[in-house]
Formats: structure tokens, C-alpha cells, sequence
């Protein structure tokens, strides 16, 4: 289960944040063909150890980041075994259990505060968390991957204040498939019940 640079792949999956519209939204990613949560004969089951979570957000419209006028906020999240399917905002809301750490199927999260939302606390300076750890609050490690035993993942997110301009939220996974004993299995699966 060591992280190693000949096992490791990339998914990814992507939201479109609409502009002027609260609650929340989710993109899901599929990732039947990485788990086999079923030993058979000598073969062990399979799941997916997550290693590294990397989180953008910029214009849904062309290449750049997102606007300095930007007064949206959202908080994200990454959650095993979320089968809701792609919805858009507005469409889902999230409660504040979806994004605690008690939450066992959340694999990663943080926040997004827009440039211009900030601007009422002449205190407080502006980040993003494009390369800022600190708005992101849970991520698994190489030395402690988060391991994927259900059959798909969920990009979700809860907005804070409606954002002035759509945004594009992506993530993208570090991961490998991995051989599970049989009592490793049966473990996960009964923490990633959803």
C-alpha cells in the first residue's frame, strides 16, 4: 500500500457553479472499474487508497481564475460512495454532518472565499486555496491514504454566498488500486455505508 510512483494514477471530475444560486451541487465520478469489493478463489478484492486530493476553482467560461470582484463562497468536499449522480446548484443541500470530520466517507474538503468577500473584515486578507493549505481542512496522505471501497465518489459543495460570475470547481485524485484482505473489506464497506 506505499505510495509509489509506478502504481499511482489520476481521476478527476469537475462542477459548474452557477452564479446567483444558493445551496448546493455534485459531479460523480465513477470508479466501478478500480473496485472489487469481492474476493474470488485466491484473489483478494480491490479497493482505491486515495493519496493526494488537489481542489481548483476558476472562470467556467475560459482559463482565467477567478474574478478579484468575486464576493461567492462555498465549502467542497469529497465523499466515497456518493451515488447521487451530477447535479447542479441549487439542486442538492448539504447539512453540516456531510463536511465534519465525523463524516466517515469524507475523503477531503475546505473551504473557497471569493476575493470580495472578505472585504467587509479589513482584517482578514483575501486568500483562495489554489496552493493554500490552510482552506483545505481533510486530506488523506501517502502515509495514510483514505481507501475507496464503493463504487463511485462525489464532488460536492454547499454555497455560502451566491458567487457573481459561474465558477468552475475540479478536483483530482492521487490513487492506486489496491489488494484488500477479506477483514479489511468487510471493515470499509461498513464505514463507507452511505
Amino acid at each position: 500500500m506505499a505510495y509509489t510512483i509506478k502504481d499511482v494514477f489520476y481521476l478527476s471530475t469537475a462542477a459548474t457553479i452557477a452564479s446567483g444560486t444558493a445551496n448546493g451541487g455534485s459531479a460523480q465520478l465513477d470508479l466501478s472499474a478500480y473496485i472489487d469489493p469481492i474476493a474470488r478463489g485466491r484473489q483478494k478484492g480491490t479497493g482505491l487508497a486515495v493519496y493526494k486530493v488537489h481542489f481548483s476553482m476558476g472562470s467556467s467560461s475560459n482559463a482565467n481564475p477567478i474574478d478579484d470582484a468575486e464576493v461567492g463562497t462555498c465549502r467542497f468536499g469529497l465523499i466515497a460512495g456518493f451515488s447521487s449522480g451530477d447535479n447542479a446548484t441549487g439542486a442538492i443541500t448539504g447539512t453540516s454532518a456531510t463536511y465534519s470530520m465525523e463524516n466517515d466517507n469524507l475523503i477531503a474538503s475546505g473551504d473557497f472565499y471569493g476575493p470580495k468577500s472578505m472585504v467587509a473584515n479589513a482584517s482578514t486578507t483575501p486568500t483562495m486555496f489554489n496552493g493554500n493549505p490552510e482552506s483545505q481542512y481533510v486530506s488523506p496522505s501517502t502515509e495514510v491514504p483514505y481507501v475507496i471501497v464503493r463504487d463511485s465518489v462525489g464532488l460536492i459543495y454547499e454555497v455560502g454566498d451566491n458567487f457573481t460570475s459561474e465558477a468552475l470547481l475540479s478536483v483530482r485524485l492521487s490513487c492506486a488500486q489496491i489488494s484488500l484482505d477479506q477483514a479489511t473489506l468487510n471493515q470499509l464497506l461498513r464505514t463507507q455505508t452511505v
